[in-house]
């Protein structure tokens, strides 16, 4: 696991072959990253299934319910599939576009 920290924003990458084990370590690690505005890159991981994505609703429900932003960035998967409560993108740039635009809506009050 590879942690990038920008700004208010962590970039989390997994450098692990194993994708439940690298779940594990995020959730198990959450308190160090729950005050930033996370993106979990698996744009370099092959074989990536909507099933193994969704390993990370129930941690993406708590992060969004502090305020804060939490986006998949994974290429090579049908969007259609992706259940509505995740937020998933195909770069790390439409990530961080996504992560701006949910900030410039909190502090409108949305």
């Amino acid at each position: 696991m590879k942690v990038d920290q920008k700004g208010h924003t962590v970039s989390i990458k997994n450098t692990e072959g194993d994708f439940t084990a690298f779940v594990m370590k995020i959730t198990h690690q959450y308190k160090t990253f729950e005050n930033s505005n996370i993106i979990i890159d698996l744009l370099r991981c092959s074989d990536i299934s909507i099933k193994d994505i969704t390993q990370f609703k129930p941690l993406s429900k708590i992060h969004k319910k502090s305020k804060k932003s939490f986006v998949i960035a994974v290429d090579d998967i049908d969007f259609n599939e992706v259940p509505s409560k995740l937020t998933v993108v195909p770069s790390l740039l439409e990530a961080h576009d996504i992560i701006e635009m949910e900030e410039i809506e909190r502090d409108l009050g949305f």
